[in-house]
């Protein structure tokens, strides 16, 4: 009785992947990919809109220009050389 029970516990269990096991593997192997994936493209997201957006240089002169920090002349001098600066191009 005790060797007819382990036949068929070992048949159940290991037959050699034809069976349903399969899909367990193949839903195991498709939620990595999918838990990996979406990882990598919240991380993506998060990173990118996480970081508050860049200055330029032109918009700090305006902002100090409109606080009252820059006087006329000094804005105007200011904004042509920062149009004539290499990295404003």
């Amino acid at each position: 009785m005790q060797a007819r029970e382990n036949q068929v516990f070992n048949s159940y269990w290991s037959d050699g992947g034809f069976g349903w096991v399969w899909f367990l593997w193949l839903g195991f192997v498709i939620l990595m990919f999918s838990s990996f994936g979406n990882w990598g493209y919240t991380y993506r997201v998060h990173r990118k809109f996480d970081t508050p957006p860049r200055k330029e240089a032109l918009d700090i002169l305006n902002e100090r220009y409109a606080q009252g920090e820059v006087s006329q002349q000094e804005y105007a001098r200011m904004k042509v050389e920062i149009a004539a600066s290499p990295a404003a191009v």
